[in-house]
């Protein structure tokens, strides 16, 4: 049982261990209280007892040495008949007994009538009469039989050092209890006033303290699977010691994040160099047909008697092979080689070049070209990023899908936007969207979006990717160089 509260979390046993202790304090004090006036209740008793008796022993003297027993039942007699404005601790019954312990007189002549003998009259009499020797002068006593539900009050009657008798007052312990009642009843309701108030502040400052803990507890559990977060600062804002361990942990996430990201990009910079060797092994070989492809174009071009229709196809196929040499350049981070604006014949090869595809798979694509006749921009990289990532969002789209291409100038410079519908990308997918040879399509290299990623950063641009609402977004600026933009 002890081992089963034990394991608990802490979010109900310090609330619970709490509970128990102002609970077990309060029961304690209250015991303690209760005893305390109980003791006080008999004492005062005893005060008042002895009070009264002293002064009825000093009135019964007369009585006894003259034998006037109707004076005597008046003095015993007159406590009684002022009940009601008397104080609540009243003696069930006064008796007077002479030296040979039979009764004088009584309050009660009943009960208790005049020459019977103390052990006559019960048990308790019997110990009583004991306890009350003929010859002891003592102060007042008080006298308690075992068992009994009365208690006595002796008073001496001494006259001039001889003991004429002994007046005996007799108490009910149901008058002891009835006080003492009185008093438990305000006792326990007080009690219960101040659990109601300290359990409840108990409840919340338990789930204030063990909230932070079992977050925490969840937290740790979480890092053999992920990284996680850290813990909010208003979860528990103080400085003591539990506040320095939320702090530690914080900064243990904080390490675990920056060695992940380490991780990351040392694994980066290993698929980088996988790629770099493949491409340098290849690069050199694309470089010497290409060369000799765009000389032979521009043989053809000079020795005119062209159509304008073969010119413009001429035109179309020298850009492309001039977009290949700079995509070949960039991967090789080469020296920078002499590059052209980007023109908007551009951008309506790259529309020529997509529409058969989209096309063929259904797709329904929407351009929107705002931008002036020249832009300072290199021409074959945007080129080859626009095409990735409209060759992707067409491929992304599916059947019956919708492709939307906006490109323009703002103030920050060019800026393209690429969106399509279809599936939304995951969350842990967009981490390394970016990365070589990684693919979430079937038969994807991985390779497209990567040298795009590469593309923009050669061009100091930045990339960034939205997913949401089953469509996703890619956006793209580029700084304009210093001589800004051509009118058409």
């Amino acid at each position: 049982m002890i081992r089963r509260f034990l394991d608990l979390s802490f979010r109900q046993k310090i609330p619970l261990w709490g509970a128990a202790l102002i609970v077990v304090s309060t029961i304690s004090v209250a015991a303690a209280l209760m005893y305390r006036t109980y003791q006080d209740h008999r004492a005062t008793l005893v005060t008042s007892a002895g009070s009264l008796g002293s002064t009825l022993a000093q009135t019964l003297i007369p009585p006894l040495l003259h034998d006037d027993v109707w004076r005597g039942f008046e003095v015993v007699r007159a406590p009684f008949q002022a009940r009601v404005a008397a104080s609540p601790v009243q003696p069930e019954v006064a008796i007077a007994v002479n030296r040979d312990r039979r009764i004088f007189v009584s309050s009660d002549p009943d009960r208790f009538p005049m020459l019977v003998e103390l052990a006559t009259l019960g048990p308790d009499f019997t110990y009583l009469a004991t306890a009350i020797g003929p010859n002891t002068i003592d102060p007042v006593s008080v006298i308690e039989p075992q068992d009994s539900d009365r208690l006595f009050v002796a008073v001496p009657i001494v006259d001039g050092g001889t003991r004429l008798g002994t007046l005996l007052l007799v108490y009910s312990h149901g008058l002891l209890n009835r006080m003492f009642m009185r008093s438990l009843r305000d006792g326990a309701l007080f009690g219960v006033l101040v659990l109601a108030v300290l359990l409840p502040i108990n409840w919340y400052w338990g789930q204030r303290m063990a909230t932070p803990l079992v977050r925490l507890a969840q937290r740790m559990d979480e890092i053999q699977y992920r990284l996680p977060e850290h813990m909010e600062p208003e979860l528990y804002d103080y400085r003591d010691e539990l506040g320095h361990l939320f702090q530690a942990y914080n900064r243990m996430v904080e390490a675990l994040r920056e060695k992940a990201q380490l991780e990351r990009g040392m694994l980066s910079a290993e698929r980088l160099a996988a790629v770099g060797r493949l491409t340098a092994g290849i690069a050199h070989e694309i470089n010497n047909p290409l060369a000799g492809m765009l000389t032979a174009l521009d043989t053809l071009k000079k020795r005119g008697n062209l159509d304008q229709r073969t010119l413009r196809t001429l035109n179309l196929v020298e850009r492309g092979l001039l977009q290949v040499r700079d995509t070949v350049a960039a991967l090789l981070v080469e020296a920078r080689q002499q590059r052209r604006d980007l023109e908007r014949q551009d951008l309506e090869d790259v529309k020529t070049l997509i529409q058969p595809a989209a096309a063929k798979r259904g797709v329904r694509m929407e351009f929107d070209f705002s931008l002036p006749a020249s832009l300072t921009v290199p021409a074959g990289p945007v080129r080859q990023v626009l095409i990735n990532l409209l060759n992707n969002a067409v491929q992304a789209a599916g059947p019956d899908g919708w492709v939307q291409c906006r490109v323009s100038v703002g103030t920050e410079g060019l800026r393209i936007e690429v969106a399509n519908s279809g599936e939304p990308i995951l969350p842990e997918q967009l981490e390394h969207l970016f990365e070589p040879f990684v693919s979430y399509r079937e038969g994807g290299h991985g390779l497209g979006l990567w040298v795009t990623y590469q593309l923009v950063t050669q061009m100091a641009g930045r990339i960034e990717v939205t997913s949401e609402d089953r469509q996703v977004r890619f956006g793209v600026e580029i700084p304009l160089a210093e001589n800004g933009t051509e009118a058409a």
